[in-house]
């Protein structure tokens, strides 16, 4: 057995939660699924044997971006699918959180893993798969193990296997457990990873769609993308998309760290204010002015605390404030916080987890790297911000995963909105702020 699942922090959802309604963290059991409505919209489509391509244009309708950062529309991913395909195709689940600053992915596998089971099977009928699997990061072996007995559970009850609840669809899904490579949360290593090869994304196209897992047409989604699914198919596109705005349709788990009075996971309607987020989850921690917000998970760009507080939660709003949504992994910084041992930090993740294929990112992230640590340690020299910002851009769009993307654009944006701090280390070899205690 792994490690014990953690307490629960009780529920901080938010009242408008439609994945983690009524979770308390005991009830992730089939019957308590059941008992909240769990496994009703499976019920509804195969007893009313509603045509697949019905499911999906309710997903269009809902205007459901997937979760997992990019925000590509779920109904438009769906109707890739061919689903005259002769052979097997597959359908993948993307389990892997390796985003810092991300952890929803493991709340919902942890306390409502049926869910993303109903989900998964949900998609399996409207593209006509037959075969799943959920790639779960590698680092939560314990909630690989909890997944595991939710699959048994919903196997035993007839919702997975052979002839589901008496009808002619049959899908099967399984586990598959990673081992903590940050490289394969892309779809494509993710895809190698699962064909038994090392974890290195391959060049794109083909496109899953029509060359994917073991070279047959595969469906790649977010934890929390399936697990809206059964929700939309419930109440409908319409009403899913009524509950966020125009292009961003339904909730969306925001995972809060960094320095607020209560850190954790909020699910919130997609275009509520920021401001009205952190003050969900408690506001800045000892009352400490908010200076910056990296709003999408650490490879998104970070943002002042000024244009942060003017700006909603939603994939538009933050793309028009100059960054990404993202994975949804808010990390809020207060005043004290020094830009240029954050983005230090930053640095070294990605020099860390660059798979190497790429002579960009291979060589680039460790020349970022190393030129940010020699001007957080009093040995930066004028030209380094420029060409900081030189190898950041030649990196930025040039690798075969966005994995080069990641590294450069924090790089960038920190250099933009907080060139001073990093001018103010070199010439003075020391920091411009304060230690935190």
């Amino acid at each position: 057995m792994g490690l014990p699942i953690p307490p629960f922090a009780g529920d901080i959802f938010g009242p408008d939660a439609v994945i983690m309604k009524g979770i308390t963290g005991a009830n992730w059991r089939l019957k308590d699924y059941e008992a909240r409505g769990g496994y009703s919209a499976l019920k509804k489509i195969l007893s009313e044997n509603i045509p697949p391509e019905n499911v999906v244009n309710e997903l269009k309708k809902s205007s459901l971006r997937g979760r997992g950062g990019a925000g590509f529309p779920t109904g438009l991913k769906w109707s890739f699918m061919p689903r005259q395909f002769p052979g097997q195709k597959y359908l993948v689940c993307n389990s892997d959180e390796g985003e810092p600053g991300t952890f929803k992915d493991r709340d919902i596998l942890r306390y409502n893993p049926h869910i993303l089971i109903e989900g998964m099977i949900i998609g399996g009928y409207a593209m006509g798969i037959t075969v799943g699997y959920n790639y779960i990061h590698g680092e939560i072996w314990e909630v690989y193990e909890r997944f595991e007995e939710a699959l048994e559970e919903a196997r035993a009850a007839g919702y997975l296997g052979d002839k589901i609840l008496g009808t002619d669809f049959s899908f099967q899904l399984h586990a598959h457990h990673g081992f903590g490579a940050y490289i394969c949360g892309e779809e494509t290593a993710l895809l190698e990873s699962l064909e038994g090869k090392k974890g290195q994304p391959r060049f794109k196209p083909p496109f899953p769609a029509s060359f994917g897992l073991y070279g047959k047409p595969t469906t790649i989604n977010n934890t929390e993308t399936f697990a809206a699914v059964p929700w939309i198919i419930n109440n409908g596109g319409d009403a899913f998309l009524a509950l966020g705005k125009p292009n961003n349709g339904g909730t969306k788990i925001f995972s809060i760290s960094g320095d607020v009075a209560r850190p954790g996971n909020y699910e919130i309607k997609l275009g509520t204010p920021f401001s009205k987020l952190l003050e969900m989850a408690g506001g800045m921690r000892d009352g400490v002015k908010l200076k910056a917000v990296i709003p999408g998970g650490s490879s998104m760009p970070v943002l002042p605390a000024e244009i942060m507080m003017a700006t909603d939660m939603d994939y538009d709003s933050i793309a028009k404030a100059g960054s990404m949504l993202g994975s949804g992994a808010v990390i809020v910084m207060n005043e004290t916080r020094c830009m240029v041992k954050s983005l230090l930090r930053l640095s070294y993740f990605y020099y860390e987890e660059s798979c190497g294929q790429c002579t960009p990112c291979r060589e680039g992230t460790g020349w970022l790297y190393r030129m940010v640590d020699r001007i957080e340690h009093g040995k930066g020299r004028p030209e380094d911000l420029d060409m900081l910002d030189n190898v950041a851009q030649n990196i930025q769009g040039r690798t075969i995963c966005a994995l080069g993307d990641a590294a450069a654009m924090p790089v960038r944006a920190f250099l933009k909105h907080y060139r001073d701090e990093f001018q103010y280390h070199i010439d003075h070899k020391k920091c411009v702020v304060a230690p935190y205690i």
